[in-house]
């Protein structure tokens, strides 16, 4: 059968191109291997509780947010509701407990009545956040700087910033690898405009994505694995998939491939061997970002009714005393490991029944701590893990433990398992300073890449900005 545009991969990039596209009047195949679509924007059920696999927080909407026009333009504002989240975060590591707005000139008076001897560095560093389109335009930042060399040069107090890196583990591991660049825009639109919620959980938006395909004629199969991509005459002409129940084959032809799937598997599994290996000669230095270990919760009440008051809250053991010391902590054991505790009773998130709770604790962490374990020996240190993190929960919030109904542990194999993106990989790319983009110059001519691994980057608005600006690419080619 043939299309317009076969999407592989059901990710929020692939779901919004193909929503986009279809809208469009295009005819769209979108191809997923999983049981349902989102890729990390997706929930699952346990018991009575609704978990949440990948949001914590979106940021947005604010007044400049890219994804109110792309929202209203799908049609979603009417099929999703999306939550305020009441603060940033609540940042703790022994010496400090701080909570950090949304509203930066709120976050600017807060920091700097906590540490008046960098009121000037303070500034700085909020000024770069929110007019880093102002300065990228002036050209006259270095691309190849970090986030820790900026903050080196500017703050001077070690914990300011450690409480300004608090939610670091959004975008990267470490503040010296990660570019200035890529931070000022993706941390600025955090305190440009506020942060937001999907009610029900993001697989509300991965289904109200799937929904727009659908309703405009196309077709989103799921429990489908794209299995090569189909060359004619020099040109990719269309893929060979099959199913994951059954492994029957099939073959599907358009004018269009968009690609929703890890950069690294197009080159290594689905282009042929001439043009896989010039893809991965083109990609010779770049490699995966980290991925994330989450533990699940499900509680008996909420957890506001044991005195907890904050939607995130970032443990940073105290350990932690610079901000070179945040790499070697994220491969350190769970026991000193800094985390992020988010508590969903603290808005109407609808993902537990009335009188209960759902929460989640999420870090840094890495598949090869994991790959070469048996199955037994990877379920117990998963049991350990749970409990480690259970007992630091408890030491922070007294009476988590007996709150508690149910818990579970994904780790990197789980991300890499659902998302088949190596290392699980939940950013795509590491966006080191520098990072070249000339990787996307050797794909061919008609086939996109709409994901994380693109170049917008990681994360639930990377990936929707992806998606819908591979769109219009597509749109605008075939419109000459």
């Amino acid at each position: 059968m043939n299309h317009d545009i076969i999407i592989i991969g059901a990710g929020l990039g692939g779901l919004t191109a193909g929503a986009k596209l279809a809208k469009q009047g295009k005819k769209v195949l979108l191809i997923e291997q999983h049981d349902r679509p989102g890729g990390c924007a997706t929930t699952f059920t346990r018991k009575d509780f609704t978990f949440e696999v990948g949001l914590h927080e979106m940021d947005g909407p604010g007044p400049r947010d890219l994804k109110v026009k792309i929202f209203r333009d799908l049609g979603l504002t009417d099929k999703v509701t999306l939550l305020d989240v009441p603060e940033f975060y609540r940042f703790v590591n022994q010496r400090y407990d701080v909570v950090v707005p949304h509203d930066p000139e709120e976050a600017t008076a807060r920091l700097t009545a906590l540490f008046p001897d960098d009121e000037d560095g303070i500034k700085t560093y909020f000024y770069y956040l929110l007019n880093s389109r102002k300065i990228l335009a002036e050209g006259n930042l270095d691309p190849g700087k970090s986030l820790g060399e900026f903050l080196h040069e500017h703050i001077r107090n070690e914990d300011l910033k450690l409480i300004l890196l608090g939610n670091l583990g959004y975008f990267h591991d470490d503040p010296y690898s990660i570019s200035l660049i890529y931070y000022m825009v993706a941390q600025g639109s955090y305190y440009g405009g506020k942060a937001s919620f999907v009610k029900g959980g993001s697989q509300k938006l991965s289904n109200a994505l799937a929904a727009v395909i659908e309703e405009n004629g196309g077709t989103v199969k799921l429990n489908h694995l794209v299995t090569e991509i189909i060359f004619e005459g020099g040109r990719p002409a269309g893929v060979r998939y099959e199913s994951v129940k059954t492994k029957e084959e099939f073959s599907a032809y358009a004018g269009e491939i968009v690609v929703n799937a890890s950069v690294p598997a197009l080159a290594e599994k689905l282009l042929p061997e001439n043009h896989g290996k010039e893809l991965s000669d083109k990609m010779v230095g770049l490699k995966p970002g980290a991925s994330l270990l989450t533990v699940y919760f499900g509680f008996r009440k909420p957890l506001k009714e044991i005195g907890n008051r904050y939607y995130s809250t970032f443990i940073f053991d105290p350990t932690i005393k610079t901000q070179k010391d945040i790499l070697p902590n994220n491969h350190s054991g769970f026991e000193t490991r800094g985390f992020t505790l988010v508590d969903y009773s603290q808005i109407d998130s609808c993902l537990a029944p009335a009188g209960k709770g759902v929460g989640a604790v999420c870090c840094i962490d890495y598949a090869s701590d994991w790959g070469d374990l048996d199955r037994d020996s990877y379920l117990e240190k998963k049991k350990q893990v749970a409990e480690t993190i259970i007992a630091r929960c408890e030491k922070l919030l007294p009476g988590f433990r007996n709150a508690l109904e149910y818990a579970e542990v994904g780790t990197p194999l789980t991300v890499k398992r659902y998302t088949l993106n190596p290392e699980g990989a939940v950013y795509g790319f590491a966006q080191n300073p520098g990072k070249p983009m000339d990787y996307l110059s050797a794909l061919p001519e008609n086939v996109s890449i709409a994901s994380a691994w693109g170049k917008f980057g990681g994360g639930f608005s990377g990936s929707i900005y992806s998606g819908y600006m591979t769109a219009m690419d597509i749109l605008r080619k075939r419109a000459t």
